[in-house]
């Protein structure tokens, strides 16, 4: 047997297996862990409603991102949990443990460095990428080590703590710099230290101007002593605060730690955006950009526990962006804030007129709810149609359900505003992501001429004096059943999605490849010569030497074309291998580290997506119409009309015998119909 055939083959008992395990989930929130033919686990996510949520990967159809997660899917487990935070819990150390491929993935502490000064007898400030649980004192994280470094550069010039790692027997340069108070030579009382902690904590928090005046205090005092060095030191340490606190966007009058998220999704890319807001000032920001494969608001929230799951620096208050497809469905305009004590809260806040608006700020007004009861009620998507993107988000993409789990657990006041400042804090940060994103994909753009340059070299190497319009077909069935074929285009070695077609396959039956191809290859030139449309300069086929010599016969025998036919053949991985030149079935040679063989990669795995995404949604479309067919009293024309009326098998099987009066059809074949479809469902 073909490995292609029996790659299907495993497909289809594994999906057999899946389906009688599906039938067996419970109505209970939990984790599940989805896992691919080798037994890997490739996705982990979480769930108000197991049942519904696994269920929906395997019904309807699906964006691209998604389906390419649910294509390497061959078995799923699952742990059931007792509430929410939970799951949460559970997701962030289960992500962390096996590191899905599929999975958003918040990197080690690595990423985010910490200032720590040392719980020692004679304490340091250093720069560490690790938290321990060792009493000392952390602060951060810092989006990059440059950031940490500048800073402790900055403190050790105004704070006199030691700076060698092994005592010295004599004082160093640094005490004659008045930059270490010389332990190792004299004794320095613990009330010092502790107050020079206090000091670096206080400025670390964004109580810079506090310490700023009180090194002008002291500038003014040697100045007038005639130190004029030592003023010079002073002033040259008041210059390197400003210069650290310029960049400041946003002030707050309330001198709240707050952490301010906003994300961004484009093409399959998230960035999230976390603004540092320290005494009400946001000092410093971090920003992450990676693939996501789910729902963009549950992947989000996803970043957030794992982000939070190693932070020691947890601040007084976090603040999360609204859900985008849930505010424009929200008509009220309030904050939703959640505090630690587990009760939700309704803040009014006046209207914004600026930046400081110190009034946004301080119309809070606690009035307690059952969060149960709240949480509840806005976790609706277990009631969504299996195909719709909400239902696929897992059971936190309700920010304001999300909130409530992660301030249960973080035990901090955690909010979704709505308006006025905080609003507009979040705001600033989704708009930071936004244009990041769009930073990167503008990138891409630009790189335009080295795309077009991959057509032009691929063409000389076929022997094509140019190559500016590919048009590749890729066929799709299992075991013959509900077969179809895709058309994509490329134009310049770019996608021209709007030309891309679908071909529902007509007069082949059983899984025959080389008629297929034969089939689609008529329909779509004799309407190329029909419409005068414009001519590809190379037509490739997903497959080998038969599928080339199918095309090839049609176009030349049958229409009178002589366009150029390629093949792209895949290696025993589903990988692309090689490319055969049509006529004398050869391979062209193209290194597999050239733009060309990425251009062919790109190509062949757009066409296979593309074929296979429309086989999905026929076969979708074929299993409703086979449970309606076996029916008696059920033909095909009360079928058309019961799927009009009530827009899904789903729906049809929740409705009354009442519902069908309208249709003409009876009590009796009603109450036929509805057990008919329970009965297949349990």
């Amino acid at each position: 047997m073909k490995p292609y055939a029996e790659d299907l083959q495993n497909q289809e008992k594994a999906l057999e297996n899946i389906r009688h395990k599906l039938a067996l989930l419970p109505d209970a929130s939990g984790c599940y862990l989805m896992k691919n033919s080798e037994g890997t686990i490739i996705y982990v996510g979480k769930a108000k409603v197991l049942k519904n949520r696994v269920r929906s990967y395997f019904t309807g159809s699906h964006n691209g991102k998604t389906q390419r997660l649910v294509a390497d899917i061959r078995d799923f487990e699952y742990i059931v949990t007792g509430s929410n935070m939970e799951a949460l819990i559970l997701e962030c150390n289960l992500i962390k443990k096996h590191q899905p491929r599929y999975n958003v993935l918040l990197k080690d502490d690595k990423t985010f460095p910490y200032l720590k000064i040392t719980n020692e007898t004679h304490p340091k400030l250093e720069v560490t990428r690790r938290v321990l649980k060792d009493k000392a004192k952390y602060f951060g994280p810092y989006p990059n080590s440059y950031a940490a470094h500048q800073t402790k550069k900055l403190l050790d010039r105004m704070y006199p703590l030691r700076k060698c790692g092994v005592m010295p027997k004599e004082v160093c340069l640094y005490y004659h710099m008045h930059q270490c108070l010389g332990p190792c030579v004299k004794e320095v009382e613990k009330e010092t230290y502790d107050q020079i902690s206090q000091e670096i904590g206080s400025f670390l928090s964004g109580g810079h101007e506090e310490i700023k005046k009180d090194l002008q205090r002291k500038m003014q005092e040697a100045a007038e002593e005639l130190y004029f060095e030592r003023a010079k030191e002073l002033r040259d340490q008041i210059i390197s605060i400003d210069a650290m606190m310029e960049k400041q966007k946003i002030t707050t009058s309330d001198a709240k730690d707050r952490d301010v998220f906003g994300f961004s999704v484009d093409k399959g890319w998230m960035c999230v955006q976390i603004l540092y807001v320290r005494k009400g000032k946001m000092i410093e920001r971090h920003m992450s950009t990676f693939p996501f494969y789910g729902e963009a608001y549950s992947d989000f929230m996803s970043y957030v526990t794992q982000y939070y799951s190693d932070n020691p620096a947890v601040p007084q208050e976090i603040l999360l962006p609204d859900s985008p497809k849930l505010m424009k469905e929200k008509s009220t305009d309030v904050d939703q804030p959640i505090a630690a004590e587990s009760e939700l809260y309704s803040a009014t806040t006046a209207g914004t007129t600026g930046i400081t608006d110190e009034k946004a700020l301080q119309t809070e007004s606690d009035l307690s709810a059952d969060p149960l009861r709240v949480a509840e009620a806005r976790a609706s998507y277990a009631e969504t149609e299996p195909e719709t993107e909400t239902q696929l988000s897992g059971g936190l993409e309700d920010p304001s359900a999300a909130a409530l789990a992660l301030a249960e657990w973080l035990d901090v006041k955690v909010l979704v505003p709505q308006r006025g400042l905080k609003k507009q804090m979040t705001g600033m940060a989704t708009e930071n992501a936004r244009v990041a994103l769009d930073e990167k994909f503008k990138l891409i753009e630009r790189d335009e001429e080295r795309t077009s340059k991959a057509a032009s070299n691929l063409g000389r190497a076929i022997g094509l004096d140019s190559l500016h319009r590919v048009e590749a077909f890729d066929n799709s069935n299992i075991q013959g059943s509900d077969p179809v074929s895709a058309m994509i285009v490329f134009i310049d070695g770019k996608p021209a999605k709007k030309e891309y077609r679908k071909y529902k396959i007509r007069s082949v039956q059983g899984p025959d490849d080389y008629e297929t191809m034969r089939e689609v290859i008529r329909r779509r030139y004799e309407r190329v010569l029909k419409e005068n449309l414009e001519r590809p300069d190379l037509i490739i086929v997903d497959g080998g030497r038969g599928q080339i010599k199918a095309a090839t016969d049609v176009l030349e025998n049958e229409l009178g074309l002589f366009i150029p036919v390629c093949g792209l053949v895949k290696d025993a991985k589903h990988r692309t291998s090689q490319l055969l030149r049509g006529g004398t079935l050869e391979a062209v040679t193209l290194a597999r580290n050239s733009e060309e063989f990425y251009l062919l990669q790109r190509i062949q795995d757009e066409v296979h997506r593309f074929a296979i995404t429309f086989h999905r949604e026929q076969r979708g479309k074929s299993m409703v119409t086979s449970q309606l067919d076996s029916i008696p009293g059920i033909g095909e024309k009360r079928r058309k009309l019961l799927l009009k009326h009530f827009g899904s098998l789903k729906k049809i099987r929740e409705a009354s015998i009442e519902d069908f009066r309208p249709l003409s059809i009876g009590d009796k074949l009603a109450r036929q119909i509805i057990a008919a479809l329970r009965e297949e469902e349990s």
